[in-house]
């Protein structure tokens, strides 16, 4: 089993570091309660079992979609804060995001042992897996990668036995411990059917406090739990490609004010209600962010149910901005163009003020940009789109916003 590498802060540094997050009326009467519930003076970050694999991950993980080589700061504040749940992608910022990680395993090298790393894989194939898994080990200066995740899975045939084998013949290498995959589009299906595989140990799905109140995501993380696999959630923050008016962020807003936290840090905890999610993994380039969900997560306040309440309400007022991942039925509508890829760009730009982030994914679908903008495609995509998204005219605002860039 892997060592508990929990980090405590003493009451005082807490204090500070919940200061530093706005959130002065979150300390509890009562003292705080450790991972088994009891009442303790030292706040830490809470840990759960991730599935079957007899590790417990911190329920706060740093992912790693931002510049890293000019942010070591991050890394080594979340290492105090016990955020050791590292996730990364051989793709993510053309690899910088892995090189910057493997630059300050070396200036650190015992942060390694402390570490739960992820990254991922773009490739399908045996072959490309074998390549990219080098690459990222070469690049993060590790001998091993904690978890290891099939990238942008939207169907289980993607995977199989080629993918079993494989990922036997790594963990027989010592080269990973885990395998799993991320996905963002059909992630109820996939996450039904990766529990009848017997041998995937954990997902990164996308789910946020929209998506968990569906019973068909309900049974789903139930079957992963029967399965014994870790859950990760991503993209909690509930976005999509048409940001929520600013009434409803106010009127969501006021809802929390009174006990000092954000709305944001409100949707991370609906979130974390769940036990079964293991961890959130949140894109933290900052130390103002890193510090304010690290605060939400070591606090141990949950919701009331007004509070609730109040996140559902928003929840159906902003659904039409919404994209639930739910790609069978737009892109089979569409002929196979990557609707909801798009979708998923638009909310980077929109919802998570990333611009560089959603331009550089926007060139990953360069080689279908001329069909994803054919109208009769898109219109039928708006069809059958439970959440009535206006496809054609997002699509069209993309293109004026990248496509040429894409194009060159």
């Amino acid at each position: 089993m892997k060592k508990d590498h929990r980090i405590a802060l003493d009451r005082r540094d807490f204090l500070k570091l919940v200061a530093a997050a706005g959130l002065g009326s979150m300390l509890p009467g009562g003292g705080w309660a450790d991972d088994a519930g009891a009442p303790s003076d030292t706040p830490t970050m809470p840990l759960r079992d991730f599935g079957r694999t007899g590790v417990k991950v911190p329920i706060l993980s740093l992912g790693g979609m931002f510049d890293i080589p000019n942010n070591h700061m991050v890394l080594r504040r979340a290492l105090q804060l016990g955020v050791t749940y590292w996730d990364t992608a051989a793709s993510y910022e053309g690899g910088r995001s892995e090189t910057g990680i493997g630059a300050f395993f070396e200036n650190e090298p015992e942060a390694r042992k402390k570490v739960f790393l992820v990254t991922k894989s773009g490739a399908r194939d045996p072959a490309g897996m074998t390549r990219l898994l080098n690459q990222s080990l070469e690049r993060m200066k590790t001998d091993w990668i904690d978890l290891y995740f099939v990238h942008g899975v939207k169907n289980i045939n993607e995977i199989g036995d080629h993918t079993k084998q494989w990922a036997e013949r790594a963990k027989r290498e010592k080269k990973i411990r885990f395998i799993g995959f991320s996905t963002h589009s059909n992630m109820q299906e996939c996450m039904e059917e990766a529990a009848k595989l017997g041998w995937i140990d954990g997902l990164m799905i996308k789910y946020d406090f929209r998506l968990m109140r569906e019973d068909r995501m309900k049974r789903a993380v139930e079957a992963c739990e029967k399965a014994g696999i870790g859950l990760t959630a991503m993209k909690t923050q509930g976005g999509g490609p048409i940001p929520a008016d600013a009434d409803a962020e106010k009127e969501l807003a006021a809802a929390f004010v009174a006990r000092g936290f954000t709305a944001g840090q409100a949707k991370l905890k609906a979130v974390w209600s769940e036990p079964r999610i293991a961890a959130i993994c949140s894109q933290m380039p900052n130390l103002r962010l890193l510090n304010e969900n690290a605060a939400a997560a070591m606090d141990r306040v949950r919701l009331t149910h007004a509070e609730e309440a109040a996140l559902q309400r928003y929840a159906a007022r902003t659904a039409c901005g919404y994209c639930a991942g739910c790609a069978r039925l737009c892109e089979s509508a569409a002929g196979g163009l990557p609707v909801a890829d798009l979708m998923r760009v638009l909310m980077y730009e929109r919802s998570y003020s990333s611009p560089t982030l959603a331009r550089a994914e926007f060139r990953q679908l360069s080689d279908q940009i001329t069909r994803l903008f054919d109208p009769r495609s898109l219109a039928a995509a708006e069809s059958v789109c439970p959440q009535h998204l206006p496809l054609a005219r997002l699509a069209a605002e993309a293109f004026r916003m990248w496509g040429r860039d894409a194009i060159a």
